[in-house]
This record gives C-alpha cells, structure tokens and sequence, in this order.
C-alpha cells in the first residue's frame, strides 16, 4: 500500500486556501458580535483575570502575562500578544480602556510602546464586567490548543463592548470597521430595545446618534450614519477641532485641539508643515506642536494679511485635518462573518445577556438548593445532638457513620457527609437561629432565582437594572460632535497663488521659463541662457497672479499661467514647450507672446504667408480644461505650406 495520493492543484489550493480563510475569518481577525471581542483580546482578558491580574490589586509585569496568554492559550508569537495588550490599553484608540498599563505604551505620535519587560498592566474596572459570572457556568468553553485545559469562546459581557470599543481588521475576503461608541448611549438604546423588540431605527438612533470617537473632533453626515446603521456600511467626514486666535500686531493662529480618529499627530503636522514650505497655499507663517500633559495643541501661526479661511479650507481638503471614516460593521454571528446594521448588534447582544443571566441563576439556584439541603440537615441534628454524638462514637468508621445516620435518621448522603465533618469548636456556636436565617435567606434566593429562569419579564428587569448599574459607575459625557450635513470645501484657486514679482522670457525655438529679480538684475538682458542658433523673441516684467499666451506659426495658441511657469535662473535655458505640450510640431515657432491680467476685453489681428488675415476676440483664448498638454486653434490653415506670419492685438 503506498500513501500517495493523486490531487489536481486546484482541488488543493482550494482546500488548503478555504480551510485558512475559514480561520483567520473566525479565529483571527473579526471580533464575535457578542461580546465584540477577537480571540487574542478574549484570551488576554481571561487569562488576565484567571491570574488575578485584576484591577484591584498591584500591576504586574506584562511579559509574565503575555508568557501566560502564550503557554496557556495563544500559541502565536509573543509580539502579536503584547500589541493586542497595549492597543487595549491606549484611550485615545479605545473609548473605555480594558487595561490599564504602567510605563511606554505608545503615543498618537505613533511611538512604539517600551518593550514588554518594561511595562506593567492590569485589567481596568470595566473589563472586569466583561468578565463577571464567567465561573458560573454562564458561557460555552473549549479545549485550548494543548487539551490540557479549556477556555471561553465568548465573554459573558456585562456592557456592549463591541459598540463601546468599536474594532477594525482585515481578514481573508473581509473586513471590519466599526467605530467606537459612548457607553451611556449604548446603553440607553439596548434598554430601550429590551422593551421594544422591534424598535425602528430611527427611534433607536434618539438614544445612540452616532459614534464617539475618544479622541473627540466633529462627525458630519447624519444621512450617512443612518445608512451605517442600516446596512453597515456607511461613510461620515470627520474633521478636527479648531479655533481662531488673534496675536499681537493683528495676525492670527489657527488651534487644533482635537484631530479625527486614527490619524498620527506627528504626521498629520508634517504635512501641515509641508504645505508652509512648499508655499501650497500663501499665509502660514509657523507650525507648532504645542501638545502637552494638559492635552493635544497644534498651532498654525499665519503671516499678517492672510486669508484664514482659505488657509484652513486648503488644510481640511488636502491633509488629514479632516478624513472619510467608512463604516464596513462585520462581525463574527454563528461563526459567519455577517455585515450587521445597528439593530442586528443590539439584539444579538440581547439575546446574549439572555442566556448569560439564565445559566447564571441556574447555577446560584443549584448551589443554593445543595446548600438549603445540606442546612435543614443540620437543624434536624442540633435538636437530636447527643443521641447522633453517641451513634458516631458507636461506629466504627467515618463510612459506618456516614451509614448508621442514613439508616438510623433517614439523612442523605450530603446531610451525612456535612454532619460527620462537622468540627467539634462548631457545636459551641452553632446557634438554631443562624441556621433557620440562613435557611430562611435561602429559600427566598431559590423563589428570587426561579422566577428570573421562568419569567422572561423578570429576567430581562434583571439585565435592565444591570445595565443601568454599569452605566451609573462608567457613563461619561460625549466627545464628538455630530453635524447633519457634511460641508464642502470650496477655494478659490486663485486665492492660492502666492502673488510675486517675477521676470518671464520666451524665445522663437519655445523656451520660457519666470526668473526671480534678484537674478535677472544680477545679470545682463544679453546674457539670457538660450541656443546659439535661438533669439529672445519677449521678456517682462510680471506677477505669478497673470497669465502667458504664445501664438505660434502653425496657428496654434499656448496657455500658461504665470505661476505655473518653471522658475530658473536667467543665464539657465529654460523649460522646452514640447516637455508639455504634446501637440506641438517640431518646427512650430513662436511669433508672439503677450503676459495679461484677464480675458475680459481686446482682440487680435492674424496673418498668413499666403495673404489670409483674420480678427478674433480675447475672450475666446480663455483657459481650456487640457491647457496644461493641449495648444488650441487660434486660425485654421488652408494649405501644408502656409504658415501665420504676424499676430497683434
């Protein structure tokens, strides 16, 4: 027999390939729609709290954690563990922080975090409740990677973690982007939804209007959110926090004290910067990161005369100071990938506490009635005490015991076990009263428990008060603001244009170039840098506000905005308009050229070698849309040979 097997290598490929996707979707990358959390966080977190690295006692070293989490249950490198902790850990990515750390743990500069044998973490307050009641029996479990012991496959989630949180991944064939939530909010649209199974969403939408990002700025675009949470998929502008502020001698800065969510400061102000240097748009004088402990600080100092809110337009559309956040809310339901709106997250999550509640009072009821049994069979002893002390001195051995009180006294095994066991010191104290309290105490408990197993309404009062409690002890104000409508930028791209003087030249082979003062005046007109076999057909004095036109002997136009013009040197020869212009002929000529302020007024004469003349109007030279590769028709030729010899206004 020889194991060999005959495969095509589609057939492989495609098992293999379906058999990994099918586990980075369910075991990697997508966080559960229960508890909102990925495998490696809900292995962290359990881990965490099975050790008792809890929030109410002292930090531990993260790399003993994280050596936990990877010997115990996550069997991946010990990198992916510690950045999945530490992400946790951030409150400007997570709206409610699920561990506290001590030490480095990166910054929205996108520093790295200290190595792991430096920081120290704990579970924070809130994780706790996402953890609750996970002893009780309350949660399915699994064998880990080694069978040597199991673990949850879903929290008990005691808040709606993957509203509050949010998560964003990348898996095969999908991924998720769901933003983070304000916790108060959430909470009142999940109570409002235990009372209204089939609450519309709009009506949902009054308790929770949109996302909270931590690390606040504006959100526009209610239409958009509205579609997100039906669908969702959806995408919202956010734009940062800013105000104007006035300095001596009249000029202004612009403050950015919030900036969208994700988006690296220490970047984001490069660019900003980039801007000032490359002059994008005139007016900004300074960039300034003034972050400090108080908070985030960005301040763009402008130059006196600037126009500021052509300033802080250009920076919303051209730099992260304001950004598209797409919803794409994907999330693990039934072990499929599920693209969820706003009601589907919230019901599934109903349904969750649902059974969660119901396990855990089974489990309280179970243990109530073991102990209940075990208390009527003491207070049956204490009145019977020294006839049951003279039957176990009878016996001989703690099972003949165990015995003789089942025959004798008709006790169960666990009565019989509880009695023998009784230490002796617990007869000076052991008070009929306490026990008929405790019994007393405990049949209510069982009555409590079975009406919350029985009775829906009871049960879900229960996860109402819960929930309320939560949002009592950790609710918090909303951070960002939300607009309805998304405002477009308008500029007015001649407001762009930095006005300065400059010199423009253009000679009959078709270089132009623009030359700074400083360098035409340090030179002659005679020594303009040009072809021997060329002569210097124009050249002006002009502003970057202006515009060029070049009239050539093919009867073609060319259009160049003065600014757009090459800035060189005057001994230097300049930018060929062939480098451009794709239409141009290799002995195409410029005859004249002519620097104008607009297009408004004026005409030209033009004529031909073979005697056509014509007169046409300014106005219809004024830019084209391909200016910048096309030249136009000024006079169409009738012949191969013919050519414009003069053109003047």
């Amino acid at each position: 027999m020889t194991n060999i097997q005959n495969m095509s290598l589609e057939d492989i490929m495609g098992e293999r390939f379906g058999r990994y996707s099918k586990y980075i979707i369910q075991e990697r990358a997508l966080p559960d729609i229960r508890d909102g959390l990925k495998p490696v966080q809900r292995r962290i977190l359990y881990s965490m709290n099975k050790d008792g690295n809890t929030f109410d006692k002292g930090f531990r070293k993260s790399a003993k954690s994280v050596g936990n989490i990877m010997g115990n249950y996550h069997p991946h490198g010990d990198s992916s563990i510690y950045d999945a902790m530490v992400r946790m850990s951030q409150d400007w990515k997570n709206r409610e922080i699920l561990v506290e750390m001590h030490g480095n743990n990166g910054s929205m500069d996108g520093d790295p975090p200290a190595a792991m044998r430096y920081t120290e973490a704990r579970l924070s307050e809130i994780a706790g409740h996402l953890l609750r009641d996970i002893e009780k029996k309350t949660v399915p479990w699994a064998w880990n990677f080694d069978d040597t012991e199991k673990e949850p496959t879903v929290l008990p989630a005691a808040f709606p973690n993957l509203l509050v949180n949010g998560a964003t991944g990348i898996s095969a064939g999908y991924a998720t982007d769901i933003p983070p939530h304000n916790l108060a909010e959430v909470i009142d649209a999940v109570v409002y939804m235990i009372d209204h199974p089939s609450a519309k969403l709009d009506k949902l939408m009054e308790f929770l209007p949109g996302p909270d990002f931590p690390t606040g700025a504006i959100i526009q675009g209610k239409d958009e959110i509205r579609k997100a949470y039906e669908t969702g998929k959806g995408r919202v502008v956010v734009r940062s926090r800013t105000e104007i502020e006035t300095l001596r001698g009249g000029k202004e800065q612009i403050i950015i004290t919030e900036i969208p969510y994700e988006i690296n400061k220490a970047v984001l102000v490069k660019k900003i910067d980039d801007v000032r240097v490359n002059n994008k748009v005139p007016g900004i004088a300074e960039v300034r990161d003034e972050s400090d402990r108080e908070g985030l600080r960005i301040a763009i100092e402008l130059k006196k005369d600037a126009d500021t809110q052509t300033i802080l337009n250009y920076l919303f559309k051209y730099t992260d100071l304001q950004v598209n956040y797409n919803f794409n809310m994907v999330a693990i339901d039934h072990y499929t990938p599920k693209q969820v709106g706003l009601q589907k997250i919230l019901s599934s999550y109903i349904a969750h506490r649902r059974d969660v509640i119901v396990a855990r009072s089974q489990f309280d009821k179970d243990k109530a009635e073991k102990r209940l049994h075990i208390v009527e069979g003491l207070i049956r002893v204490i009145s019977i005490l020294d006839d049951v002390i003279a039957l176990i001195r009878a016996s001989e051995n703690k099972t003949d015991a165990k015995e003789n009180l089942k025959v004798s006294y008709d006790f169960s095994e666990e009565q019989a076990e509880a009695i023998v066991t009784l230490q002796l010191y617990r007869l000076t104290n052991t008070d009929i009263v306490t026990l008929q309290n405790e019994e007393a105490e405990l049949r209510d408990l069982i009555a409590t428990l079975s009406a919350i197993i029985g009775d829906e309404r009871t049960m879900y009062n229960v996860m109402k008060r819960e929930l309320r409690e939560i949002k009592k002890q950790f609710g918090n104000p909303r951070r960002s603001d939300l607009e309805a409508q998304a405002v477009a930028i308008e500029i007015d791209t001649a407001s762009l244009i930095v006005e300065e003087e400059t010199f423009v030249s253009v000679t009959r082979g078709g270089y132009i170039k623009r030359t700074s003062p400083r360098s035409f005046n340090a030179s002659t007109v005679d020594e303009l840098g040009k072809r021997d076999d060329d002569d210097l057909i124009f050249y002006t004095q002009a502003k970057t506000t202006q515009h060029l036109l070049l009239f050539t002997n093919k009867g073609n136009v060319i259009y160049r905005p003065v600014h757009e013009l090459p800035d060189i040197r005057w001994k230097d020869i300049g930018e060929h308009l062939s480098q451009n212009i794709t239409n141009i002929h290799n002995d195409e000529e410029v005859l004249y050229a002519e620097v104008l302020d607009d297009f408004n007024a004026g005409a030209y004469m033009a004529a031909t070698q073979e005697g056509q003349i014509k007169r046409f109007e300014r106005k219809e030279l004024s830019p084209w849309r391909t200016y910048r590769t096309k030249s136009v028709k000024f006079a169409k030729l009738k012949s191969e040979t013919d050519k414009v010899v003069a053109v003047q206004p």
